[in-house]
This record gives C-alpha cells, sequence and structure tokens, in this order.
C-alpha cells in the first residue's frame, strides 16, 4: 500500500579545490554504506532536503545538485546524526553535467535501490541553457530523463526511480485552474526546448514552461513503467508547497510568507503541504517494496490520475521518443 499520513515514516569529491577532504567523505561511505543508497536531486533545500534527511536514517544518500557549498553542508547535516552521504555536482539543465554526474554515480559503485528525481524550477521569467534550451524544461525534463536513462541499466531488479511531478499539467484539476495553470502544452520535445507551447496557455510567467515539463516527467514515469518491468518508476504529487524554492525569484517579502507563515498551515489544507511532509510521504513512497510501478500518488500517498491526455500510452510512448530523439542532438 502507498503510505498515508498515518503511515510509518521512513520518521570524489566535487572537482574542486576541496579534493582531500571529500575524498575521506567517499572513502567513509565506501566502508560504512548502509545496504541500500538512494540519489536525492536537489537535496539542498525544500522537499529534497527533506526527503534526503529521512532517507539517510535507514540509507546511504547520494546528494546530486548545482552548489558544492550546500551540498557539503546537507552531507555534514546527515553525518551529524549518524548517516553516510556522498556529493556529486550536476546542474541538471547542462546535458555535459548530467553525464559526468551519472558517470561519476555509476562509478561509485553503491548498492543504489532508488533515485528520486526531485530537483526543479519554477522560473518567473523566460531563461535558456548553455545550448539556448528553455531552462524549465532542460531543468524539469531532460535533465532528470538523461540522467534516469544513463543509470537504468546499473540499477538491480526491484530498483524504484520516483519522479516529483505536479497536477497542474491537468487542464482539468481546479486547483491548479484557479492558481491560474491550464495544463501542459505540450508540441513535441524539440519545440518545448524553444519555449513554444500550444496557444491558449497560462497567463502566469513561467506556467507553461513548467506545466508541461511535469506533464513530460509523468509520461515518462508511466512509459518507462511499461519499457522497464524489472524496475518500478512512480511519480507523487507531492501539493501546493509554500515554502519550497520553486518560486526562488519571488521576492523576500513573499518567500517568508511562504515559509514562516503559510508552510506550517499547509498540511490542514486540500491539496497543500510543506516540505517536512512532502519530504516523508516521498520517501515512504521510494522505500515502499509494495508500491506497485506505473502509480501516481497525491500529497496524502494516495493514488490519484493525470490528465487525459497523459494517460494516453500513445502520447506517453510519443514524449520518450521525441525526448530520446532531441537528446541525440546534443554533442558528446
Amino acid at each position: 500500500m502507498a503510505p498515508t499520513d498515518d503511515s510509518p515514516s521512513a520518521e570524489r569529491t566535487h572537482e574542486t579545490a576541496h579534493g582531500t577532504a571529500h575524498e575521506t567523505a567517499y572513502e567513509k561511505a565506501y566502508a560504512t554504506a548502509h545496504e541500500e543508497a538512494y540519489i536525492v536531486t536537489g537535496p539542498t533545500s525544500g522537499i529534497g532536503l527533506r526527503a534526503a534527511l529521512e532517507l539517510a536514517r535507514h540509507a546511504t544518500v547520494v546528494l546530486v545538485g548545482r552548489d558544492p557549498g550546500k551540498l557539503d553542508g546537507v552531507r555534514e547535516t546527515v553525518e551529524a546524526r549518524g548517516g553516510t552521504a556522498v556529493t556529486v555536482v550536476c546542474d541538471l539543465a547542462e546535458p555535459a553535467s548530467v553525464r559526468a554526474a551519472a558517470a561519476r554515480i555509476v562509478e561509485l559503485g553503491l548498492p543504489l535501490a532508488g533515485l528520486l528525481n526531485n530537483a526543479g524550477v519554477f522560473p518567473n521569467r523566460a531563461g535558456a541553457n548553455s545550448l539556448g534550451w528553455d531552462l524549465a524544461f532542460a531543468t524539469n525534463h531532460l535533465g532528470p530523463f538523461a540522467l534516469t536513462e544513463a543509470l537504468v541499466p546499473h540499477l538491480p531488479d526491484g530498483a524504484h526511480v520516483v519522479f516529483v511531478c505536479s497536477g497542474v499539467e491537468d487542464p482539468e484539476r481546479r486547483p491548479a485552474v484557479v492558481a491560474g495553470f491550464r495544463g501542459a502544452r505540450y508540441v513535441s520535445a524539440e519545440a518545448s526546448a524553444r519555449g513554444e507551447w500550444l496557444p491558449g496557455g497560462s497567463k502566469l510567467p513561467g506556467g507553461d514552461a513548467y506545466a508541461t515539463s511535469k506533464q513530460c516527467n509523468l509520461a515518462t514515469v508511466l512509459a518507462f513503467a511499461r519499457e522497464a518491468p524489472r524496475l518500478r518508476f512512480t511519480a507523487v504529487e507531492p501539493g501546493f508547497s509554500p515554502a519550497t524554492d520553486l518560486g526562488r525569484d519571488s521576492g523576500i517579502a513573499l518567500r517568508a510568507l511562504g515559509k514562516y507563515v503559510l508552510s506550517p498551515l499547509a498540511p490542514l489544507v486540500k491539496y497543500w503541504s510543506n516540505p517536512k511532509t512532502a519530504g516523508r510521504v516521498i520517501a515512504c513512497v521510494l522505500t515502499d517494496g509494495s508500491v506497485r510501478t506505473g502509480g501516481y500518488y497525491d500529497e496524502k500517498g494516495r493514488p490519484m490520475e493525470g490528465s487525459a491526455q497523459v494517460r494516453e500510452p500513445e502520447f506517453q510512448d510519443r514524449v520518450v521518443a521525441e525526448t530520446r530523439v532531441f537528446l541525440t542532438t546534443v554533442p558528446a
């Protein structure tokens, strides 16, 4: 069964001048690794941080993120609590960085049990990576997709891959519509990378990019679940969480309101959550051996459905096929 609020909670270092210090950390990981290890992207704040700390209670965590200093801070927190963590620097918006990170994770030789694709952005202005791709689509879909594909051959049978998704991809989901979203606006993987969406979308800055990238995450989960039955692929909608870093471009006052006023109340509001609660639910889903592949769970750990479009196998397969073709255009 998927967890609910009442379920028991699972409650080389960077290529920088820090080399020697981190080698010690990696040697410790090899020597003291738990029987399982989980990879967590975006583990330095919000839901990813909470999920990583929850997982670290009973497993080694591989912390994958952009900022070496912040990664070190989380690693030190895990170690201070008696856990084991290693860090891998990766910018999911950059294909070369993703390839290097995947290779580094494989090189670690840890007993991988799962991958949590948590990292994501919701920029309130258009942005691009070094290849000119839409920043939200590259970070939220293309990067996690490429990382997952690179790691799948190295995951043992039964390993679990969880993508953090969002109900805003569904144009019929009332809370999302009230918030100003109009569902995903997918044209193709190539068009999305150019920042082009179907007309008639959201007036929210970045809304169509975010909703479309999240629909592609869910389509990937559902397609991969059929493609690779030896593994498990599931998705979690963590609920609206006012204290996450998705809105890092927002003003200081708005972020403070979300973190200190709205976040503590969020679990009491339907469709809302906060990083601590969401991190616990996600960690439970990831580590629960009874969770079936192809599932989609809400902020309470209950089964839910995506949009009518994303439930169509033909659409799922198209997203995956177009993403694969598009990623082959990136120079090795």
